[in-house]
């Protein structure tokens, strides 16, 4: 069983090992399990440890750390393979473990004050590199959220001490005090004590004084469910990074702005508006063309059995070309259009042409000209053909011939 150092000591940022067993995992990654180990495993909505294991001839970059019955270090390795007995010297990332133990305590503060002030109980956490969040069984609003964070950092500036302690046996005088309940214990509880402020089962790690915490901001929350609402916030350093990352986004958003005055929401309604009548603008000026066009397709367009024919290859996309042909033939009765573009075909007819079903004359071109297709009677489209967009049409006018010609 290897020895948990991190709960030891959870500011032991070296230490020596010995490895007990190496899996090689092929790609270049490997899998080692040690004696004993200052990297915390993922578990409890803590991510694990990073960090390096180094011995003689090799290091191993670790970037995963899971517990399944034992401690497994999962890294890739640089240098030999390493064997069994050999001894290695341990090293955390420490940024990484710290801001996390930061924020893991910050959560049980934060968890604490909104379960005080609005009896919500926190259901579900986790800590992401950027941020964190939590789930919490009940309604939130900004001012409930800002009572709630001045609350959280007061606690923080205080310095109130965070103790834990491991029982095999939970005293009733101490399952009484805890936010939540922990229903049997099978080996061993450990309690994180923050003052006055929490107490609570969790197998993380944590700063020793609230102090240390630094800061905590709420950046949103949201409902995630008919009973659960999530907050996303984060502490320490991690909190200072995120806000600049905001703050820098928002002053280069207001920056592109015509009017740069604050506020940026307002900024922003003032561009929708421009974007609303540009686009007003551009779907006249779309259908101004498409009468246009549509013009000079008529004059052109072959009578069949009394029925205008317009056919012509288009080089637009094929979601482009179908919104004019379905303009075209709905304008227009007596009206079939048949279109090839770059790779597709488009059949389309006025709905009192009932001589001709286009999905039927799209059918008998696939048996010939190959692709694949389907539609309507109406409006039927395809692709995947091996000839060329004229040929399609030209075998796509023969079948209409036959079934217009009288």
């Amino acid at each position: 069983m290897t020895e948990k150092l991190y709960y030891l000591d959870p500011y032991v940022r070296e230490t020596t090992a010995k490895i007990v067993e190496v899996k090689n995992l092929g790609n270049g990654l490997v899998e080692v399990l040690l004696d004993r180990t200052i990297f915390y495993p993922e578990g409890g909505g803590q991510p694990s440890d990073r960090g390096l294991i180094e011995g003689d001839g090799f290091v191993i970059e670790i970037a995963r750390v899971k517990e399944r019955k034992e401690i497994w270090h999962e890294g890739t390795l640089i240098g030999r393979l390493p064997g069994e007995g050999e001894e290695v010297r341990l090293r955390l990332d420490w940024e990484w473990r710290y801001e996390n133990m930061k924020n893991h305590t910050g959560q049980h503060i934060l968890s604490a004050v909104l379960k005080r002030l609005y009896n919500l109980d926190t259901t579900g956490f986790q800590i992401f590199e950027n941020y964190n969040k939590i789930e919490v069984n009940g309604e939130l609003d900004w001012g409930m959220v800002t009572a709630a964070e001045i609350e959280a950092n007061g606690i923080i500036s205080e310095g109130i001490p965070v103790t834990v302690d491991e029982f095999k046996y939970l005293p009733d005088d101490i399952a009484e005090t805890l936010r939540k309940h922990v229903s049997k214990v099978t080996d061993r509880v450990r309690i994180v004590t923050i003052g006055d402020i929490d107490r609570t089962p969790c197998g993380g790690t944590h700063v020793e004084n609230t102090s240390e915490i630094g800061l905590i901001k709420v950046l949103r929350f949201y409902k995630k469910s008919r009973d659960l609402w999530r907050i996303e916030f984060v502490c320490g350093n991690r909190a200072l990074k995120h806000l600049n990352r905001l703050l820098e986004d928002y002053w280069r958003a207001l920056d592109e702005m015509p009017n740069k005055n604050r506020p940026l929401v307002e900024r922003v309604g003032e561009l929708k508006t421009e974007i609303e009548r540009l686009e007003r603008e551009k779907e006249g000026l779309r259908r101004e063309l498409w009468r246009w066009k549509a013009r000079a397709l008529l004059e052109e367009a072959r009578e069949i059995g009394g029925v205008r024919v317009v056919s012509y290859v288009e080089d637009a996309p094929m979601k482009d070309a179908q919104a004019f042909v379905v303009y075209l033939v709905d304008k227009n009765p007596n009206t079939v259009a048949l279109v090839a573009g770059e790779n597709y075909v488009i059949f389309a007819k006025n709905e009192n042409v009932g001589a001709v079903s286009m999905k039927e004359l799209l059918g008998e071109v696939l048996s010939e000209a190959g692709g694949g297709g389907g539609g309507s009677e109406v409006l039927a489209r395809g692709g995947g053909f091996a000839a060329s967009p004229g040929e399609v049409l030209e075998l796509a006018l023969e079948k209409l011939r036959g079934k217009l010609s009288p």
